[in-house]
């Protein structure tokens, strides 16, 4: 189901090709837009779910947003496949997971690099087309980890909570050329990760969200689509929290 329309909209999502990247690419195609989206390693899974999307004109790139040069090499494909850029949703990110007196200093920097300095790179490149055209949407899908934080996961957190200032600075600086940032925090969401769980497993995590369940990837991806669109027009320097109540901000 589509809670908003997008045609005629193009848009660029980082991270698109699997889990809550390939949910939100599918809402945005589904409610009429054209999407760009990237992926690391994985090109049969891309060119799959770009063989399913609904409309046309979309397009996949290979990117490893950690490498700035390579940022700046697909983006300015992306502007010149796509003439301009309605919005962006920087979705790709990383976890290497381990507690911190046994965390590896390679493994705090290739997070940081990965979910926050990537997030840098590719909003700068993009900004210099929206601002000219005074217009645009940035979406950075953060976690309820960077709120609360957990153990083994201390760069995870910092790299989400720093994307949370970052955008915060990004609305604030971009707001007069009518640009928009704004984050979209996942709670627990279902995916190919927890469909391993055990029935024991499940229960544990859901036991702690009061509405009882784990999130589904098109729930997060409504948000992000409603976030991108007109009807988000007075909206940004926010942080929306999906998670059936498990964090109340």
């Amino acid at each position: 189901m589509n809670i908003v329309d997008l045609s005629n909209k193009k848009f660029f999502v980082t991270g698109g090709s699997r889990g809550i990247g390939a949910a939100i690419v599918k809402t945005l195609a589904g409610a009429g837009a054209q999407v760009a989206f990237t992926y690391s390693t994985n090109q049969a899974k891309a060119e799959e779910l770009l063989a399913c999307l609904p409309g046309s004109g979309h397009k996949i790139f290979q990117l490893d947003v950690a490498d700035s040069m390579a940022i700046e090499k697909v983006i300015a494909e992306v502007i010149t496949y796509f003439g301009d850029i309605d919005g962006v949703v920087n979705n790709a990110g990383i976890t290497r997971d381990q507690l911190l007196l046994r965390m590896k200093s390679e493994d705090f920097r290739k997070v940081i690099s990965t979910n926050l300095t990537g997030v840098f790179s590719v909003t700068k490149a993009f900004s210099r087309t929206m601002l000219k055209s005074r217009k645009g949407s940035f979406v950075n899908i953060s976690s309820v980890i960077g709120s609360v934080g957990n153990a083994g996961q201390a760069n995870y957190a910092a790299s989400k909570g720093g994307l949370e200032a970052f955008t915060k600075s990004v609305a604030l600086e971009f707001a007069s050329r009518g640009i928009r940032a704004n984050c979209v925090a996942p709670g627990y969401i279902k995916s190919d990760m927890t469909d391993a769980l055990s029935e024991e497993q499940l229960k544990m995590f859901t036991d702690k969200i009061p509405l009882s369940r784990a999130g589904e990837g098109f729930e997060v991806a409504n948000t992000v689509a409603f976030l991108l669109s007109d009807a988000a027009s007075y909206i940004t320097g926010q942080t929306l929290h999906v998670n059936g109540g498990m964090y109340l901000n």
